[in-house]
């Protein structure tokens, strides 16, 4: 049996950065391309204008899938295997890295990391989630959830950039904090409130980007900040899709319906306040160029702290603080609502309240 079609179907998927299941249609026009390029090569034959002509239909198609994504399609390129993670967007947004490590009291948690970095000419404290790669790396990670020595750890990175005048740029990319039963005998919760807290009074200016998944009280623990953005194909929640379903619907099939309800597209919230804006994506997500999506988020953050650095602190402070005064005031007024008059009720005789509590008192001894 020929192993070509095998192994053009493994060039289209390596070609196209791995197909999500929305992405099936592409595979057949990645195949001729890949299939009339082999020809060329083989033959010499000059095919350069059919395979201009299936490139064309490619991008055609992405920006058709692409342009019109379900909130759980949103979830699945969230979660691409290959999307960029935070070590990447080091790699490509910063310079003069130094990872700093430990909270000095438990440990030093793998899935929270820490640094100085020079972000676009502003020196800033750089600190994130990551997931790993490997699966060995992914496993030191915790999956990207952290434990409360990861959320300890940054706001003590947080006081020292605080302390030298740093600002503090947090890239979100959790599915939550860590679940197990360490991370709440060592008080995950209280881990994450505390840094609620101090991060809504950190005296210096404070970038947040979600760049992947943004879930629940693990994104939270480092995301509270003077401007708030997330990447056009990432999702920010207070649960995950599978979650809601679960508690839901008891049971994780109900996901698409859960990702609908839960608003949690850029898109959505940006209209309803939560997120200052959405960065766009390159065609077909961060995954297929990484180095246009670092251009993107490198541009945003240079743009935001050029702004803040323009206010002083109380001002800095005030604008942060009102804006987390001011999220959730979402209402829909159609129309005034008009109250009855109340009515008097005549079938009792009128008694005031202070006389009536005293006949049922009266003749009983108080102790002294």
């Amino acid at each position: 049996m020929s192993t070509e079609p095998i192994l053009s179907a493994n060039s289209a998927i390596a070609n196209l950065g791995g197909l999500l299941e929305f992405e099936k249609p592409l595979t057949s026009i990645q195949l001729d391309i890949d299939d009339m390029e082999r020809q060329q090569r083989e033959t010499g034959l000059d095919l350069a204008a059919n395979i201009r002509q299936q490139r064309s239909k490619l991008k055609s198609k992405l920006k058709q899938l692409y342009g019109s994504l379900t909130p759980w399609e949103t979830v699945l390129v969230a979660r691409h295997p290959k999307r960029p993670l935070f070590p990447d967007y080091v790699q490509m947004m910063c310079r003069d890295y130094c990872e700093l490590h430990g909270d000095r009291t438990f440990g030093d948690d793998m899935a929270m990391v820490t640094g100085f970095a020079r972000i676009g000419g502003h020196r800033v404290m750089l600190i994130g989630h990551n997931k790993g790669r490997d699966v060995a790396e992914r496993v030191a990670c915790h999956f990207g959830c952290a434990h409360p020595e990861g959320y300890r750890k940054a706001l003590s990175k947080m006081r020292l950039a605080e302390k030298f005048g740093l600002p503090v740029v947090c890239l979100i990319d959790t599915q939550g904090a860590y679940p197990g039963i360490g991370a709440e005998e060592r008080g995950i919760s209280h881990a994450i409130a505390t840094n609620l807290m101090e991060m809504s009074r950190l005296r210096t200016p404070v970038v947040c980007v979600v760049i992947g998944e943004g879930g629940s009280g693990g994104a939270l623990g480092i995301g509270v900040g003077d401007r708030v953005a997330m990447l056009q194909h990432s999702f920010y929640s207070v649960i995950s899709p599978e979650g809601c379903a679960a508690i839901l619907w008891k049971t994780a099939e109900r996901r698409k319906h859960a990702a609908e309800a839960l608003k949690l597209t850029g898109q959505e919230l940006l209209r309803l306040g939560v997120v200052d804006e959405v960065i766009p994506e390159p065609l077909g997500g961060a995954h297929r160029d990484p180095e246009a999506a670092g251009a993107a988020v490198e541009k945003f953050i240079v743009g935001c702290l050029d702004s803040l650095r323009r206010l002083t602190m109380d001002a800095l402070l005030h604008k942060r603080q009102e804006r987390i005064r001011n999220l959730g005031a979402c209402f829909e007024v159609s129309k005034p609502v008009v109250r009855p008059a109340p009515t008097v009720v005549t079938t009792r005789r009128a008694v005031p309240r202070a006389s009536r509590l005293g006949s049922h008192v009266r003749g009983v001894e108080v102790p002294v």
